[in-house]
């Protein structure tokens, strides 16, 4: 599957920070990058209904870690995958009565010019589902050859029970701490089966589902059927990035059962220091009251706001003024703040600096600093204000040229902002 089209990124004087995020698992601020190669899998989108600003934010943030482990030297590799055959993305294709793929191919399109425009990385590696089908079968039949599947009717299950360290990210004793019965619910949420009759246990998850009547199959050495959606991850990031990796991130809504079921696959069928070694999740952005969802319809598409001429670079800010873990509500007023701030930051580089205007060096070195500290992007927004702000009101457009441009590159490399 084709990626998207990169922006050229600015070389910054000097040596970026060794970036640490808040780890999901432990709570605790973690060396995002073991070694020289940085590696991220991002879980992708289901496409439909895309890119609403929930995609947004949470893409945004990890194209912020891509740009800092750029800026402090490392080789970065970056898969991102989309769930290009799922429920409900067959759903919402009978419902509006339309072919799945070219529902799938039209918003997965759609998702790349959104990703384009608000300047987010493209990721190495681009992997569809259905492009994978056989990378996932043949990490299903490594789950197979150590006895953890069973079937059920055609269908075939991951026994979680062969995972001694299922939990390490949610369970008691992280950070999460959730329990077996908050689980059980959570996984009936979000696409499980906990109630299913003839299950070993409620929190097995699907790994293989059997050809159902009118519903797309391929062919496996389980048979005909598609793939469940925990292990389409696991597949595909083992593949792209070896069985252990750095980081692997997601929405808040991801931490269970999608995370936990991924990781727990991977140790099963790679060893057990495989998967990721830190977690980073963002937090989930509302509107109108409620989190911004599908199934609710309270959605704000990037791509209309788009098509109504708001400049891209307003969405990003609103984005970043806002800590990637954060929970917060999307209006009409945050992006009229960020729309000021563009404002002011493009007059400010339009000028030239007064002697009482924070150095550039200075600012890129406060920048690095924020990024590196858990990709505090607020901070970051902050120092440039403080420059912006002291910025005389009229000057000689180009006049110091050497600190407008730093600026102007500070705010490109590292939030993805062009002035």
């Amino acid at each position: 599957m084709d990626s998207w089209r990169g922006a050229e990124v600015p070389v910054l004087p000097g040596h970026g920070v060794e970036v640490r995020l808040r780890d999901t698992a432990t709570g605790e601020l973690t060396v995002a990058a073991a070694g020289h190669q940085a590696t991220l899998y991002a879980c992708g989108i289901t496409p439909y209904d895309a890119t609403h600003m929930g995609h947004a934010g949470t893409f945004t943030a990890w194209d912020l870690l891509v740009r800092a482990w750029l800026d402090a030297g490392h080789d970065v590799v970056y898969t991102q995958n989309v769930t290009d055959v799922d429920d409900p993305l067959l759903e919402r294709a009978e419902r509006d009565g339309e072919d799945w793929r070219e529902l799938a191919v039209r918003e997965t399109d759609r998702y790349r010019r959104d990703m384009e425009a608000l300047r987010n990385l493209p990721p190495t590696h681009f992997i569809g589902a259905v492009e994978a089908i056989g990378i996932i079968d043949a990490f299903a039949e490594r789950l197979a050859a150590r006895g953890s599947l069973y079937d059920l009717d055609g269908d075939v299950y991951f026994a979680r029970g062969a995972d001694q360290a299922f939990g390490a990210l949610s369970g008691p004793g992280t950070a999460t701490g959730l329990s077996v019965e908050q689980m059980i619910e959570l996984s009936a949420e979000r696409g499980g089966d906990p109630e299913r009759p003839g299950k070993k246990d409620p929190l097995d998850p699907l790994v293989w589902r059997a050809e159902r009547p009118g519903e797309p199959a391929w062919e496996s050495r389980f048979g005909r059927g598609r793939p469940g959606w925990h292990v389409e991850c696991s597949a595909i990031a083992a593949e792209y990035l070896g069985s252990s990796f750095d980081v692997q991130a997601g929405g808040s809504d991801l931490v269970f059962p999608h995370h936990e079921m991924s990781g727990s696959h991977a140790r099963v069928a790679c060893g057990e220091d495989a998967f990721a070694r830190v977690y980073a999740h963002s937090g989930m952005v509302g509107y109108q009251g409620a989190k911004m969802s599908k199934s609710l319809g309270n959605l704000v598409f990037v791509s209309r706001l788009r098509a109504d001429g708001v400049d891209p670079m307003a969405i990003r800010l609103a984005l970043l003024a806002h800590h990637y873990k954060s929970d917060w509500e999307w209006g009409d007023e945050e992006l009229a703040r960020a729309q000021a701030r563009l404002d002011r930051w493009r007059a400010a580089v339009a000028v030239t600096a007064s002697p009482a205007t924070p150095t550039a060096a200075a600012v890129l070195a406060t920048v690095r600093e924020r990024m590196a500290d858990d990709l505090d992007a607020p901070g970051a927004l902050a120092a440039i204000d403080a420059w912006a702000e002291a910025a005389p009101a009229g000057g000689n457009a180009g006049g110091a040229a050497g600190e407008t441009s730093l600026i102007r590159d500070t705010a490109d490399a590292l939030l993805g902002v062009a002035l």
